[in-house]
């Protein structure tokens, strides 16, 4: 229990941006880690390397992120709604015009494009590291992530 504890203390600011960033909401990015590190410990059993456990972690992240997606969808909710209190926040940021730009040239990006980008800029995650946690060729994802950054750039240039 306690090794387990350690290692999530040492990723838990990971996986939260990395949620946040793809949920767009701080509770349900609250949410979908609690669920990711509740899901983890009960299959810690099946971590065979343990040096592997912050890719392993982030896998069953972006899986729990994907599932409060998908529910969100079916309800037909309004995923952009934000509260009071987060507006209040945000109009405080100090360039708030270009963090608005950039997350919305962000959110503008395909799903699987958002991700490949939030686990390397977000998460600080390699492009091989990546490509094991979605199961895509590395040169795939590398290709993804230049071609994705491009859209971006030339969102923000307009």
């Amino acid at each position: 229990m306690e090794e387990f504890m350690e290692w999530y203390e040492a990723v838990y600011p990971q996986m939260y941006r990395v949620a946040y960033y793809y949920m767009r909401n701080q509770q349900e990015a609250e949410d979908a880690v609690s669920d990711a590190v509740l899901t983890a410990y009960e299959k810690r059993h099946q971590l065979k390397d343990k040096d592997k456990f912050r890719s392993w972690m982030m896998t069953i992240l972006v899986n729990r992120c994907k599932k409060r997606m998908r529910k969100w969808f079916r309800r037909e909710e309004d995923i952009d709604d934000i509260s009071l209190a987060e507006e209040k926040k945000l109009i405080k940021e100090v360039d708030f015009a270009m963090t608005s730009a950039v997350k919305q040239a962000f959110f503008q990006l395909e799903e699987e494009d958002r991700l490949i980008v939030g686990l390397s800029v977000f998460g600080g995650y390699k492009g091989e590291e990546i490509a094991k946690i979605l199961g895509k060729n590395h040169s795939t994802v590398r290709s993804r992530y230049r071609r994705a950054l491009q859209k971006m750039k030339k969102e923000l240039e307009v």
